[in-house]
């Protein structure tokens, strides 16, 4: 390996990391919706160089995570009540072509890959790693689309309403509601192929939660 790939390759592990670490910061709230994102702060406190952080938030941008305010600022995204809403529409609409589109196309191999996600997500206590494979498992019920842009857009939609999830933190009512229960509902009928019982059982998650976060969301 040459000099020039050695150092390409440093900066771009450098970015990586910034945009992971930055990115779960944005998420969890510990960088809240609306703050301003100067370069030098982040340098110092993920002990980087500015270009990984530079690099790292115009990759953020992209996700919808990061806002520029001028040519050279960043803030992290603001977070409303419409935008909320938003996400929840369009996740209904999207997953649920995409949960179809995956069931009608259905193989031994996908659904393989269904009762492992759902298994390693009930087995699952930590709440950090329970977000890992709480995600896995939804991705991997619409994994078998064949769309990959539908995929991603999934994805990404997924990841705004976790930051949401955060900003609203768990309450009594959350607590309350059988969410293991709910997965088991949309995970039978997934290997069921049942498109409309997985749809109906999927949205109806989506909108339950989505009507505790709305009542939690007081200070947007």
């Amino acid at each position: 390996m040459n000099m020039m790939d050695d150092t390409s390759g440093r900066e771009t592990s450098a970015t990586r990391a910034a945009y992971l670490s930055l990115r779960d910061m944005i998420l969890t709230g510990e960088l809240p919706a609306g703050k301003k994102l100067k370069i030098e702060q982040l340098r110092k406190l993920l002990d980087t160089g500015a270009s990984p952080v530079r690099e790292a938030l115009s990759l953020l941008t992209s996700d919808m995570l990061v806002e520029r305010i001028d040519q050279r600022g960043f803030r992290a995204a603001p977070a409303s009540h419409a935008n909320f809403d938003e996400i929840l529409r369009l996740r209904c609409v999207l997953e649920d072509m995409a949960l179809r589109q995956s069931i009608g196309q259905g193989t031994p191999e996908w659904e393989e890959q269904l009762v492992l996600s759902h298994h390693r997500m009930k087995r699952m206590t930590n709440t950090d790693v329970f977000e890992d494979a709480h995600k896995t498992f939804h991705m991997t019920l619409l994994s078998n689309a064949k769309s990959p842009m539908l995929e991603r857009y999934c994805s990404q939609l997924y990841d705004l309403n976790i930051r949401y999830r955060y900003l609203a933190a768990s309450g009594d009512n959350y607590q309350s509601r059988d969410i293991a229960a709910e997965h088991d509902t949309i995970f039978e009928a997934a290997v069921q192929r049942d498109a409309d019982a997985a749809s109906d059982a999927l949205l109806s998650h989506y909108r339950l939660t989505g009507e505790y976060l709305m009542s939690q969301l007081t200070d947007l």
